[in-house]
């Protein structure tokens, strides 16, 4: 996206208290969380099954290990994202008490 068509996306969505990201770019990065969850589900099955067997060298089993723990790092760095750009476009919106 262009950079003014994205400064023009913030500002519209600012001016209609909608979330700063545009709607593809937000949706891509929680399908992002999601494929991440996935990932690591199978890479701790695959390594759950490698423990079972003994079958394969300690430093396969490291890089699965090391591999699982990118994957929830990752995963849990884009809900911190998500969580941020939500609780950044709230700053601002909380009515005063009167």
């Amino acid at each position: 996206m262009r950079p003014a068509t994205y400064v023009s996306v913030l500002t519209r969505s600012h001016l209609r208290s909608l979330a700063p990201l545009p709607k593809e770019e937000f949706l891509a990065l929680k399908r992002s969380i999601g494929e991440l969850a996935s990932i690591g589900r199978n890479i701790n099955q695959i390594a759950k099954a490698a423990n079972q067997g003994g079958q394969i060298p300690a430093s396969v089993r490291e890089e699965f290990r090391a591999m699982l723990k990118i994957c929830v790092a990752l995963r849990d760095n884009t809900k911190t994202l998500l969580q941020a750009n939500i609780n950044s476009w709230k700053t601002g919106h909380v009515e005063a008490d009167l």
